[in-house]
């Protein structure tokens, strides 16, 4: 368990580098740079270090920790908890970017240093969790130094079953967001991390369940086992194909490309009063009545 103690320490300690980096950011920066650029550098380094150092425990804490599954989908829960809470707003996903592009709800420009600055903060956590695992401060990280450089790719099924698979995750994913994302942090942030560790534990043995192009990009694209395009069209374009479909099941259109809604129809603001109607008629039918009367009451010539 000296281990589990030592990633847990790790996962405080990025955790609150990040957020000293958010808060400096904040001061430091303008508005506009600290949430294109720094908010998402900030989220995109804390969960590509937290998920590398949680995939070791992971694929080696059964055999050489002592510990099993439950334990690493608790620490999963709590992480993606934790990085929702501290996110500040932050995606730290190259598809949530997108979505918000393509709500209208973020500039071309914007949603480009988005993407820009996802790549660069999961390239550097990638980088830095490989130094700390270099130090082998546990018998763990001993035996990630030795089976990181034979590492195998995380696509464990057919290329068409993998990338549906995670279409899917991306598809529900995105699904419960658009329902969570106006409401209070309380209620979003443990539906979605229960969500995360829902589909991670469902579909993580075919495809590890990254639905997530740039978390999945430093962590197994560099694995021998599948070519580079294989790893495009399973991560990038099965989790943009899930987004898409969400998006328009929820939606019933994509505002940035069509208004028009091609699912559902739109009913009028306006309604007719039908009461009122229905009132005049019966009104009218008295009165036609009793005009009926007065001819029928007057002497014919």
């Amino acid at each position: 368990m000296d281990g589990l103690n030592v990633s847990i320490a790790f996962f405080s300690l990025v955790v609150g580098v990040c957020q000293v980096l958010r808060c400096l950011s904040k001061r430091l920066l303008s508005p506009g740079t600290h949430g294109c650029l720094a908010r998402e550098f900030a989220g995109s380094f804390q969960l590509c270090m937290s998920c590398l150092e949680l995939r070791m425990l992971m694929e080696i804490g059964p055999w050489g920790g002592g510990f099993g599954l439950d334990v690493v989908l608790t620490l999963l829960f709590l992480l993606s908890a934790v990085h929702g809470a501290s996110s500040d707003g932050a995606s730290a996903n190259p598809t949530v970017s997108l979505q918000e592009f393509l709500l209208l709800e973020s500039s071309l420009a914007a949603t480009a240093a988005k993407l820009l600055a996802q790549g660069m903060g999961t390239g550097t956590g990638w980088a830095v969790t490989r130094l700390y695992w270099s130090w082998e401060l546990t018998q763990l990280h001993f035996i990630q130094n030795l089976i990181a450089p034979e590492c195998s790719s995380s696509i464990r099924a057919s290329l068409p079953l993998s990338a549906f698979v995670e279409g899917s995750c991306s598809f529900l994913f995105h699904l419960v967001l658009l329902k969570v994302r106006q409401s209070h942090p309380l209620c979003r942030v443990p539906v979605l991390a229960a969500t995360v560790t829902f589909l991670t534990y469902t579909a993580g043995p075919f495809t590890g369940a990254f639905f997530n192009p740039a978390l999945a990009t430093a962590t197994t694209f560099h694995c021998s086992g599948s070519s580079f395009w294989d790893y495009v069209w399973v991560y990038w374009l099965g989790p943009l194909a899930g987004m898409l479909a969400a998006l328009l099941l929820f939606q019933g259109n994509i505002p940035r490309l069509f208004q028009r809604n091609l699912l559902y129809s739109q009913k009028s603001k306006y309604r007719v009063p039908k009461a009122k109607v229905t009132a005049q008629v019966e009104g009218d039918k008295p009165q036609r009545k009793r005009t009926g009367g007065k001819s029928s009451s007057e002497p014919r010539a």
